[in-house]
């Protein structure tokens, strides 16, 4: 099996918020420093944030301070937060926009020229910094301005598929060039996961088409533990219709500029369930409720709720959430003049790779940052923490990536390990007969969707869980590409995918029917009600191939439990 071996110091898999800022925080130290990207350079998720950034600077509400933000992070997380990141990230995070200024973003201000910020969910004071509702294209194009101006080699188009390890060490990855088919080996001393999350193994997502799960995959076959990965947040205002653009998130801006919730009988429904913050309340909540109108037959048409700014004046619609009004526009819908419909979509991963302060993981030189990541964010996301997250761990991966660099050598690499690999992903294009990635994909999605999503119980997510053992063992090596042609294959990629999304939808329901009570956004319609769930499940592939699961204490700092 032929491939092509690239050696460098420092290698980054993922090339959006998190990616950018440690590999430019890696290429601070002079080292030779690789970043991999599946698509172009810039066009990642994180691109597709619009809401902003979590920041205590206090420039809108004086009274605002790290403490604050620390308070109502591991609330809004339930208590299930690995409380000593929450507290790097509420510390960091202010010198993290800085750094962004400083590199050239541009944020909205206030009349007295400081940074702007705005409410957002289950959040005690305006916090979140901004640049209309484009912020996370804002950050990504700083970032990409950033990155051309370091020695960081960019290799765009390229699927990373596996990782190396030796003697318990990181050594490197397998990947594939998607443009040519070309098999190639990354040798590096010190690797950075930056993957993102896993939104498309459910069929409605707010993620973009390349979030399937890679990071959680090769991380759980490497032997890494992943912590909390049942928890995933479903925003609760996505699109409705039309069908092409269902799942497409409508940002938290929205209610944090004054929209507000009605059902189908015009009335502002979420005094029923959180009359204290109404539409502010935290994500979970205000997606359960919305669902709760639904299937009690106060929906919308289609199956949601009505999202209303119509009240507002003009000039703040057009002038703070300038890309809705583009994005409805092509729906056929003026939202300075009527209602939005929206319901619930997959959005978030507060699970993932479990990380220590200096973000690093069980093997040795091997770092992760963003969503790839858990533990930070506990049982339930503050909308603006993950574009802080990707800004504070990005910066701390890449420096823990650079000095673990300088201090080792690069390690050997199993020949033998990395043709099975190459071999594996042939036979996909080779194999006469089986089943098309596209069929397996839609199967899993749905599954996903219908057994493992907002309300949940133990029966359908044991179903999930058996269906998903079914898929990884009789799909799985079955996967046919109909096309045997490695030069930019879709359906080729979508099989390589296809296997990092099993992994990781088994993770997800496996952990969701070990966790018996309701915390955070698991909500369980058939929760023990004696259970409080203060506690964390970590999984990972134990020696004889199967998968292990454990609960682990809390890591507790300042906030006790109730």
């Amino acid at each position: 099996m032929d491939y092509k071996t690239i050696m460098c110091d420092i290698l980054v898999v993922g090339a959006g918020g998190a990616g950018c800022r440690a590999a430019i925080e890696g290429a601070n130290h002079n080292l030779d420093v690789i970043m991999l990207s599946k698509e172009l350079l810039g066009k990642a998720h994180t691109s597709m944030a619009e809401g902003g950034l979590n920041v205590s600077l206090g420039n809108v509400d004086p009274d605002d301070n790290p403490e604050t933000h620390f308070k109502d992070t591991i609330t809004g997380g339930n208590y299930l937060n690995n409380q000593k990141l929450a507290e790097i990230l509420v510390e960091d995070a202010a010198q993290r926009i800085f750094d962004l200024e400083d590199m050239g973003a541009v944020f909205d201000r206030t009349p007295e020229g400081k940074i702007a910020q705005r409410p957002f969910g289950k959040q005690s004071w305006r916090r979140t910094a901004y640049a209309s509702d484009r912020t996370g294209s804002e950050i990504m194009v700083t970032l990409v301005e950033a990155i051309r101006k370091t020695s960081v080699r960019v290799f765009d188009e390229v699927f990373a598929t596996k990782l190396l390890v030796t003697d318990g060490k990181i050594s490197g990855v397998c990947a594939v060039d998607l443009k040519y088919g070309d098999y190639l080996v990354f040798r590096a001393k010190s690797v950075v996961m930056a993957t993102g999350g896993a939104g498309r193994i459910f069929s409605v997502t707010s993620n973009a088409q390349l979030d399937v799960g890679d990071g959680y995959g090769m991380a759980y076959e490497a032997g890494c533990d992943l912590i909390d990965m049942e928890m995933i947040q479903f925003h609760p205002t996505g699109m409705v219709k039309p069908e092409s653009a269902k799942g497409r998130l409508v940002t938290e801006a929205v209610r944090g500029e004054g929209g507000i919730l009605l059902n189908n009988k015009g009335e502002r429904f979420m005094h029923r369930y959180y009359p204290e913050v109404m539409e502010l309340a935290g994500r979970d909540q205000v997606a359960r409720s919305i669902m709760t109108e639904v299937l009690e037959g106060r929906g919308s048409p289609d199956g949601g709720a009505y999202l209303s700014i119509a009240h507002l004046p003009k000039s703040i619609v057009e002038f703070r959430l300038e890309s809705m009004i583009e994005q409805f526009e092509d729906a056929g819908i003026d939202i300075r003049e009527e209602p939005m419909q929206v319901s619930p979509t997959a959005h978030h991963f507060m699970g993932g790779i479990k990380t220590d302060e200096d973000a690093g993981t069980i093997i040795s030189g091997l770092f992760a940052s963003g969503e790839c990541t858990g533990g930070l964010h506990g049982g339930n996301r503050l909308g603006g923490n993950a574009l802080a997250d990707t800004q504070v761990y990005g910066a701390i991966s890449g420096e823990s990536a650079a000095k673990y660099a300088k201090s080792v050598s690069h390690l050997g690499v199993d020949k033998k390990t990395i043709t099975k690999e190459f071999e594996r992903l042939e036979a996909m294009l080779n194999r006469k007969d089986g089943i098309s990635p596209a069929d397996a994909r839609g199967e899993l999605t749905e599954l996903m969707w219908e057994k493992v999503q907002i309300f949940r119980k133990e029966e359908d997510m044991q179903f999930a869980v058996d269906e998903l053992r079914r898929i990884e063992k009789d799909v799985v090596p079955n996967i046919k590409v109909d096309v045997p042609v490695k030069r930019f294959n879709p359906g080729w990629h979508q099989a390589m995918e296809f296997v990092h999304m099993v992994t990781t939808a088994r993770m997800v329901a496996e952990a969701a029917v070990m966790r018996k009570g309701s915390r955070g956004a698991h909500y369980r319609v058939d929760a023990d009600p004696n259970e409080k769930g203060y506690y964390n499940i970590v999984i990972k592939k134990g020696k004889d191939g199967k998968m292990e699961m454990k609960k682990e204490d809390l890591v507790i700092t300042k906030i006790t439990p109730p």
